[in-house]
């Protein structure tokens, strides 16, 4: 009985984090969108990188806040160390940020 507990509470966890990406993707991608809309930049040719930084951010989200308040309480429940969770940040803005480089170098060059 107890590993029909343990898969339904895994199960369970697993809808959560695919809610979890959804919406907060959803959320911070059309916030991005629209903010790149009204200063100008084309998102149709390097929106990707940014909805990479957003998935980086949700998953530092997720690692070190979200983890802890779910149905899960197996191995493997630990915060991301700080280094790691600066690195991973740090990469994510940087990519967020690249349409807005991508945009400003071909001005530049054109």
């Amino acid at each position: 009985m107890k590993s029909i507990s343990v898969s339904l509470g895994s199960l369970l966890e697993l809808l959560r984090i695919i809610l979890i990406v959804g919406l907060l993707g959803a959320l911070f991608s059309s916030i991005l969108t629209e903010v790149y809309e009204e200063i100008g930049v084309n998102l149709n040719n390097s929106g990707w990188w940014s909805s990479i930084g957003i998935l980086v951010l949700i998953f530092v989200l997720y690692r070190n806040k979200i983890q802890f308040s779910g149905w899960y309480n197996g191995k493997g429940r630990e915060k991301l160390s700080k280094i790691v969770t600066r690195l991973l940040i740090s990469c994510s803005t940087v990519l967020i940020l690249m349409p807005l480089i991508i945009e400003l170098i071909k001005k530049v060059f054109h």
